[in-house]
């Protein structure tokens, strides 16, 4: 029972006990509490409603009303046959977004007279639903970019693709491409009609249980008009101009507005706008009075609104963010407080600032000076992919850089390898790989791409490189939307633009951090006659110690001037190779006119990497001595150890064997080194290890002393890295690719020179060059500051060479983005990626591109003007024939008056009586005159008279000239001496003279003088033999004292009644002269110039609106509607393909492509430019060519492959092959190829030499080489027949075998059976021993 309280507080129950139901009474003891908190009731029931709140009732209505639901019964996780047993969704760090679904439900559209109500509710029409694919209704579907695909390839598609997959859909490209395809029936307005005339509304999806109510839909009385928009055009109907539009939501907005707009004005007070947001204002707060719906739904309105209001007005987005991120570091640890990975150290501001972006899942660009800690970053987004179960991809320039990351990432996550010779582990969730093997997994469409979350690209600034920069532009371009991107940079001038360009293209904000400042800083030093002179410190230039510097070499050399300028002399000759005879000091700086306006050739003075030896001072003696002073000093002052930066193979390996000698390790240091030599260099044949290379290599390192350079075996480079990163070699003698792809810093970096060789001339080192490698000194967490040094031998440099090297603003990052056949073809398989948008989305178009949406609203501006018509007097316009007419003789006359009129014979001509035809000061009647006066010099105007139009010009300023003419006539009074008979030209007669009878030659006239006679207007003025249009056939006889001396009218009216007598036949001008015979041309183009040009003068005339009074009004009309013409043209051309630079060079290859078969016309690619697809190594039209002709038919598999190493070897000058019979003619066989595949597209006009062609694409330096290589030869034994280096000739044979398996797949492909098989023996042929022997960070020591 339940227990009962007594009156004093004593509580006690009454039950039943035993079998005979008697009742008796327990008392309750309690627990005794010593608080009053703990007296309260050990439960309260909650009541049974809570309080309603306004956040309560608006998430009441959102629950029921605004958010649709699953029916429950069809969408049970049983019948999903999956359920969660642990709640993912709800600890989700990021915002999850639900995948697409392969198939929906849509309603099937029926006309009304044709829809069953039979069996409906209410006599209603309910629409049938039907189940589609998702692909089937969105355009561009079929990339597959988002929607799931069974794989049906083998299981390296997966990973490297194939080409008959399709590639993903570039993100960036156009969102109307994704846009649902409506029914016709929907999207012609018939839906509308029916909601508003009372019918009835479709509020349930199908598959949906319930969905919106919306009440009772009543009939809104409404006239439905179909109609053209005539409005102005704004940015958000541009595709709408000419489609018929029905404005359904105009009519929504308004009922809207008519229903809470006078419940809006009433709560006007409570309505505030988010300035900080700075996009669009919302309702935030509302009255009491009014409902939580109207709330939500009026944010809803406003947003609408406020985009309406926006008209044409287009915002102007910045994609790259930069800035503003400072409160990132202070709150980073609040932000995050779940890591991904905790990193033993603190973080730098610019990693906390990527790491919180990567977080919020943002594309991040990271610019930080080297080794400043830019990897933490790529450690990040590692982690992120592994906590997200997604890929990260991580793509490096250089191979190097892929094998030590590998090494570095694998005892930390998931990593795999993919690079052209080495695929380890490519399930992994982390890959590293080499740019190319990206690009071409994109071209590809392979299937891994659909996981990865994020793509790293290190060593952005690479994209500087002619030869591979374009890849990283073309990765960049080809990413589908779901990757976001972390670029990894040195610092440059123009990350913003660059960060721009990738935004823009990819459509979505990268975020820039980084920083300039160095996690060590660095002092730069001056060394002559064995001193350091500091010359710079943390970026602050000291005069100084330049100056000491300075001083040093002058008392050093104040005995022996000439000695010194003829050992700089002979050092400089040895560098460039051409001159050897001696040059004074003030020549030096000529050599080096292609370095621009510094003369850094003042102080390098070397040039010996080339030669076997020097001049003077700089002989390999006296360099030894050198490189002793130096170690010596930089080992006294705690400097090592060191990189020393040179720009040759030779150079380095001439400047380790010269101190050979040197000893620098301890015994302990000596015991590891050879233990280490040992482990590595075993996994060799007995053969192999005791190859020269690797034998003179280990003796330098037993002594502290490295080498680095391209020439060298791989694994030795890789043993003489993990040597230095130990720091057991002391001093390390490398190339500039020591700096970009080994992170190995030093304390103290040497420059040997500060030019180097190109490849092309010798040039300053710039200083974005100078900065990635002096970025090298200084170990983090061990050196306070780096040291970097520059050597000077024969001459002290100036401090403004320095200071540019030093200080100066790296090289900015451009595109070079080119046309490849190979990038064509890809693009040409699919139908939606064309190669126009890959040009228009390329970094070298970004700024046209960028410009475009503005170019669009005043294009749509311009096109909306009301046109203008001329109303002609005369019957049909003809002003427009008139205007093109005037138009084309201005075009020839500034080339014939500079030709013609200005010649010496046409002077001769332009006597006074010559009549002449003269450019109208309004520019638009040219006036018959006639030469009154000639000048005796070529400064001087001349004085002519010139019928006027009826019509008064509009341009006359009288009052301008008199002033001029008041000292010009007193030049004329002066200047116009009589000169004797027999010195006078043929027609000196009608010149004043100063004779009695004819008058005194005095010029009384004042000019300009106008006056009428017989009828027509004239004027008397001055003319520069640049305004005369036309020299006629014709002349007159003049009145010179009457016209010019006395002012006489019956001279002026004689002239005239002459001038109209030339035009009485209906002409308006005389014939002009002959340029052939009468005024001596012999340049043919300026004589159909000047017959053109005369010509249309003539037809000009004819014209009836040459004498028309509204000339003037009309000419400008018609000036201003061409020029509108020609505006809106100029513009459509930009807004076009057509507007693209390399846009004629595309055109060239596709007639190219079409001429040899490899695309047919209507761009469809046929079998030879799938086969060319699969050439990656090589250049693909000879490639494809060589494969098509049979070329390797006739071969054994060792000559099949070495022929091939003409295609990837690289080396210009080598030494000439000795090859069989066999060889040679096949060797020349395909060298026939490349010249006629070279002529061809030199007739299509694309930039080519068909020999330089030919053998830029074609080396076959190391023929002979691979050819006994195949045959089985020892590697000792192939280098010695050949001068290159041991590392190009293995780097040459492990592309050679990737060639292999490319030529392997185009024969499957061409279904040539003994050619695969051949290319399969080639490849087991040449895969053996040193060649492909495993790296060192793969596999480990």
């Amino acid at each position: 029972m339940k227990p009962i309280q007594a009156a004093n507080g004593f509580s006690f129950r009454v039950g039943f006990s035993g079998y005979s139901g008697h009742l008796r009474v327990e008392p309750l003891y309690t627990e005794e509490r010593d608080n009053p908190i703990k007296s309260l009731p050990d439960f309260v029931l909650p009541p049974a409603f809570p309080t309603e709140t306004p956040e309560s009732i608006e998430e009441h209505i959102k629950e029921k009303y605004l958010l649709p639901r699953l029916d429950e019964d069809a969408f049970s996780p049983e019948k999903a046959g999956k359920q969660w047993d642990f709640d993912w969704f709800a600890r989700a760090k990021i915002p999850l977004e639900p995948s697409m679904p392969r198939a929906i439900m849509v309603p099937v559209w029926e006309l009304p007279f044709r829809r069953c109500k039979e069996g409906s509710t209410e006599g209603k029409w309910e629409p049938n639903s039907t189940q589609v694919d998702v692909s089937d209704i969105i355009v561009g579907g079929e990339t597959r970019g988002s929607f799931p695909r069974a794989s049906n390839g083998a299981a390296n598609d997966i990973v490297r693709g194939s080409i008959n997959n399709r590639p993903f859909r570039p993100g960036g490209l156009e969102d109307q491409s994704l846009e649902r395809i409506f029914p016709y029936g929907a999207s012609n307005g018939e839906w509308v009609r029916e909601v508003l005339n009372g019918g009835p509304a479709q509020t349930i999806p199908p598959g949906f249980k319930q969905g919106l109510k919306l009440g009772d839909l009543m009939s809104h009385p409404c006239s439905w008009n179909v109609y053209k928009d005539q409005s102005a055009p704004d940015d958000t109907s541009v595709g709408n101009l000419s489609e018929l539009s029905v404005q359904f939501d105009d009519l929504f907005k308004k009922a809207w507005e008519e229903d809470v707009v006078e419940l809006d004005k009433d709560e006007s007070d409570s309505v505030k706008s988010e300035a900080e947001a700075n996009q669009v204002d919302v309702l935030n707060t509302l009255d009491t009075g009014s409902s939580a719906l109207d709330e939500i739904l009026s944010v809803e309105a406003e947003k609408v609104d406020n985009g309406r209001d926006k008209g044409g007005q287009q915002q102007k987005e910045a994609w790259a963010v930069s800035g503003g991120s400072e409160w990132i570091a202070d709150q980073f640890y609040e932000l995050v407080p779940d890591m991904a990975i905790e990193f033993p150290f603190e973080l730098d501001t610019f990693q906390k600032e990527a790491i919180y972006y990567l977080e919020k899942g943002e594309s991040v660009f990271v610019a930080a000076h080297t080794s400043a800690g830019k990897t933490v970053v790529a450690e990040y987004a590692f982690a992120l992919a592994s906590k997200h179960c997604t890929r990260a991809v991580y793509t490096a320039p250089i191979k190097t850089i892929s094998n030590q990351k590998y090494r570095d990432f694998c005892g930390k996550f998931d990593v795999g390898l993919l690079t052209g010779d080495v695929s380890l582990r490519p399930e992994a969730s982390c890959l590293i790989m080499t740019t190319e093997i990206l690009r071409s997994m994109l071209y590809r469409g392979a299937d891994i791409i659909r996981d990865i979350e994020w793509v790293i690209f290190d060593e952005v600034h690479y994209v500087n490189d002619v030869e591979r920069g374009v890849v990283w532009e073309e990765v960049i371009i080809m990413l589908p939307r779901h990757i976001n991107i972390i670029l990894l940079s040195a610092t440059v001038p123009n990350t913003i633009e660059f960060a721009d360009w990738i935004g823009r293209t990819k459509q979505k904000k990268i975020r820039v951090t980084g920083t300039t400042k160095r996690p060590v800083p660095l002092e730069h030093c001056l060394f002559y006659s064995g001193e350091l002179y500091k010359i710079c410190e943390r970026e602050d230039f000291i005069p100084q110690g330049l100056k000491a510097a300075k001083d040093a070499y002058k008392k050093k050399n104040s005995s022996a001037t000439s000695g010194g300028t003829g050992s700089y002399s002979g050092s400089s000759t040895v560098q460039d190779g051409a001159r050897g005879q001696k040059r004074e000091p003030f020549n030096r700086g000529k050599q080096n006119k292609h370095s621009g306006p510094q003369t850094f050739g003042n102080y390098t003075g070397t040039g010996w990497g080339n030669q076997s030896n020097g001049g003077g001072q700089n002989s390999w003696g006296s360099r030894r001595t050198t490189w002793l002073m130096l170690i010596d000093k930089l080992s006294k002052k705690s400097l090592l150890p060191v990189v020393i930066f040179g720009f040759s193979k030779n150079q380095c390996d001439k400047s380790a064997d010269s101190i050979s000698g040197t000893d620098l390790t301890s015994s302990s240091e000596k015991s590891e080194i050879r233990v280490f030599c040992d482990k590595a260099f075993s996994r060799l044949k007995g053969s192999d290890r005791n190859l020269p290379q690797v034998v003179r290599v280990q003796n330098l390192l037993y002594r502290g002393i490295g080498v680095h350079h391209a020439g060298l075996l791989p694994i030795v480079k890789e043993v003489v890295e993990m040597l230095f990163c130990r720091g057991v070699i002391k001093v390390l003698f490398s190339t500039e690719t020591f700096a970009m792809g080994v992170n190995a810093p030093a304390r103290t970096v040497v420059f040997d020179t500060l030019r180097k060789f190109d490849g092309k001339e010798f040039r300053p080192v710039l200083p974005g060059e100078y900065t990635q490698m002096a970025g090298r000194a200084g170990r983090r967490g061990l050196d306070k500051i780096g040291t970097v040094i520059v050597m000077c031998r024969d001459e002290i440099p100036e401090e403004s060479d320095l200071k540019h090297v030093i200080t100066g603003t790296p090289t900015k990052l451009e595109s070079q983005f080119r046309l490849t056949y190979i990038m064509i073809l890809h693009l040409l398989r699919v139908e939606e990626l064309k190669v126009e948008d890959m040009l228009k989305r390329s970094f070298a178009e970004f700024h046209a591109q960028k410009k475009l949406p503005e170019q669009q609203q005043l294009l749509l501006r311009k096109l909306a003007q009301p046109k203008k018509t001329i109303e002609c007097i005369k019957g049909e316009p003809a002003i427009e024939e008139y205007y093109e007419m005037h138009t084309e003789a201005e075009e020839h006359s500034e080339q014939i008056i500079k030709a013609v009129m200005q010649s010496s014979v046409a002077k001769q001509y332009l006597t006074p009586g010559r009549v002449v035809v003269v450019k109208s000061q309004s520019a638009q009647d040219h006036l018959l005159g006639v030469v009154l006066k000639s000048p005796p010099a070529n400064n001087k105007p001349y004085i002519v008279l010139l019928l006027k139009p009826d019509v008064p010009s509009m341009t006359q300023s009288p009052s301008d000239r008199s002033n001029l003419q008041d000292k010009k006539g007193a030049d004329f009074h002066q200047g116009y001496v009589l000169l004797p008979k027999s010195k006078r030209g043929l027609e000196e007669d009608y010149r004043i003279s100063a004779g009695p009878r004819k008058g005194s030659g005095i010029i009384n006239i004042t000019l300009p003088h106008r006056g009428a006679a017989a009828g027509v207007t004239f004027e008397v003025r001055e003319a520069e033999n640049t305004e005369f249009l036309c020299i006629c056939n014709s002349k007159i006889k003049l009145d010179l004292p009457g016209l010019l001396e006395f002012v006489s009218n019956p001279a002026f009216s004689h002239t005239v009644q002459q001038l109209l007598k030339l035009k009485s036949n209906g002409n308006k001008y005389p014939p002009a002269l002959d340029p052939l015979k009468d005024l001596k041309l012999k340049d043919m183009d300026l004589i159909k110039a000047y017959d053109k040009w005369t010509h249309l003068l003539q037809k000009m005339s004819e014209n009836k609106c040459h004498e028309c009074i509204k000339l003037e009004e009309h000419i400008k009309l018609a000036k201003e509607i061409k020029k509108h013409k020609e505006e809106v043209n100029a513009l459509q051309f930009e807004l076009s393909n057509e507007a693209l630079q390399q846009m004629p060079e595309f055109q060239g290859r596709i007639d190219i492509l079409k001429e040899i078969g490899y695309i047919d016309e209507d761009l469809v690619v046929q079998i030879k430019g799938r086969v060319a697809c699969e050439m990656n190594s090589g250049e693909e039209l000879i490639c494809t060519e060589c494969l098509f002709e049979n070329q390797l038919d006739d071969l054994e598999p060792e000559e099949a492959v070495a022929l091939m190493s003409a295609f990837v070897f690289q080396q210009k000058n080598t030494s000439e092959p000795s090859l069989t019979s066999k060889l040679s003619q096949a060797k020349q066989r395909l060298y026939d190829t490349a010249i006629r595949l070279g002529n061809l597209q030199a007739e299509f006009k694309l930039p080519i030499t068909p020999e330089e062609y030919a053998q830029e694409n074609l080396k076959f330096g190391l023929v002979e080489v691979v050819y006994e290589w195949a045959k089985g030869t020892p590697f000792a034994d192939i280098c010695e027949l050949t001068d290159v280096p041991e590392g190009l000739i293995v780097r040459t044979i492990v592309r050679l075998d990737e060639t292999c398996r490319e030529f392997k797949t185009a024969a499957a492909i061409m279904g040539n059976s003994s050619l695969y098989k051949k290319m399969e023996s080639a490849s087991n042929a040449i895969k053996r021993d040193i060649v492909f022997a495993a790296s060192l960070y793969i596999t480990g020591v």
